[in-house]
C-alpha cells in the first residue's frame, strides 16, 4: 500500500511540475518581436487556445497586453471572461486569420484582422499595437492597446 502511495505521488509530482513548465512556454514580450508578430502571435494563441494547457492562448494574448490595457480590463480572470464573452468568443478556436497593416510610425502600428470561425463566419478588427515607453522589462515591446468591436462580414460560404 505504501508503495502504490508513493508511485501515486511521484505521479502527482510530474504532474503539477509539467503544468508549472507549460506555463513558461508562453512567449513573452521583448523587444525584437514585430508589431505584426506581436498580433500574429496573439491570434495563434487564441486560434489554438487550450493547446498548452486550459486557456493558454487567452494568456499568451494577455502577456501582450498593454499595462493599460490590464488596467481596464482588470485582472487575468476578468480579460478570459472577457475574450469568452458574446463580443469576442468568436476568435476562440478560430479556423483562420489574416493581419493587414493599415498604417504605423515608430511608436504604434494598426491592422485590419479578418477571422474566420469556427462556425465558419468571417469577423473584422481592428487591432492596434503601440510602443511601450517606460522603463522596465517592457521598455520598446510592443503590446496590443486596442483591439475593436467585431464587425460581422458574414459566412465563407
Amino acid at each position: 500500500m505504501l508503495e502504490k502511495l508513493l508511485i501515486i505521488s511521484k505521479v502527482l509530482i510530474l504532474f503539477f511540475f509539467s503544468i508549472s513548465f507549460s506555463n513558461a512556454e508562453l512567449l513573452s514580450p521583448n523587444n525584437t518581436i514585430s508589431p505584426k508578430e506581436v498580433v500574429k502571435i496573439q491570434l495563434s494563441g487564441l486560434q489554438q487556445n487550450d493547446l498548452k494547457y486550459k486557456d493558454s492562448g487567452i494568456e499568451q494574448t494577455w502577456q501582450f497586453a498593454h499595462p493599460n490595457n490590464k488596467k481596464v480590463t482588470g485582472p487575468l480572470n476578468n480579460f478570459k471572461m472577457m475574450i469568452k464573452s458574446d463580443s469576442y468568443r468568436m476568435m476562440i478556436n478560430h479556423l483562420s486569420h489574416t493581419i493587414t497593416e493599415l498604417g504605423s510610425s515608430d511608436k504604434w502600428a494598426q491592422f485590419e484582422v479578418i477571422i474566420l470561425d469556427k462556425d465558419k463566419i468571417y469577423h473584422k478588427f481592428n487591432w492596434q499595437v503601440e510602443k511601450y515607453s517606460s522603463e522596465g522589462t517592457l521598455k520598446d515591446c510592443w503590446l496590443t492597446t486596442m483591439v475593436s468591436s467585431p464587425i460581422p462580414l458574414g459566412s465563407s460560404i
